[in-house]
């Protein structure tokens, strides 16, 4: 059974995984009204990512005999004065989402709620990757913005995503 701490520390972050969600599809359409079809493809399979994020929580909590609270979703913002911008924002949500993920963990131990530390893991394997992704691509757009070129290979290259 799922202690009332570890069930309401979780249902908080399902709706973190939502909001997450939320602020990529935005990101998307940005994207898609800026003629990027690239950028936006690879924010909406990030949407569709963090929407699995938040329904495994949504699982864990139910399988453990707990009470899924759902919340509401702040609006994401919808503009952006660039695109290095826009994804140096993505970068620094997941690092936000990472020291979220970190909380929870610790709660976690707190509760010594064993079976959730062990899901728990997963995510916090999750969040290197997902900073790591966001990183390279920042990397890459300080590079373009440097030299003035290469946006439109970039965006062809981020429009690959989710084809393997």
């Amino acid at each position: 059974m799922l202690s009332k701490t570890m069930q309401d520390a979780i249902n908080e972050q399902i709706k973190n995984e939502l909001y997450s969600a939320y602020l990529y599809l935005a990101m998307s359409a940005y994207f898609e009204e800026k003629n990027l079809p690239g950028f936006a493809k690879w924010l909406r399979v990030q949407f569709g990512e963090e929407q699995e994020h938040a329904l495994k929580l949504y699982d864990y909590v139910l399988e453990r005999g707990g009470h899924v609270l759902l919340q509401a979703i702040p609006q994401p913002p919808a503009e952006w004065q660039s695109n290095l911008e826009a994804f140096q924002q993505v970068l620094e949500h997941e690092r936000h989402v990472t020291a979220l993920i970190y909380k929870l963990y610790e709660t976690a131990l707190a509760e010594k709620d064993y079976a959730a530390q062990v899901m728990l893991q997963w995510f916090i394997s999750e969040q290197v990757e997902e900073e790591k992704n966001a990183a390279a691509i920042v990397e890459q757009l300080k590079l373009i913005d440097a030299h003035g070129t290469a946006v439109l290979m970039l965006d062809h290259q981020l429009g690959k995503r989710g084809d393997d």
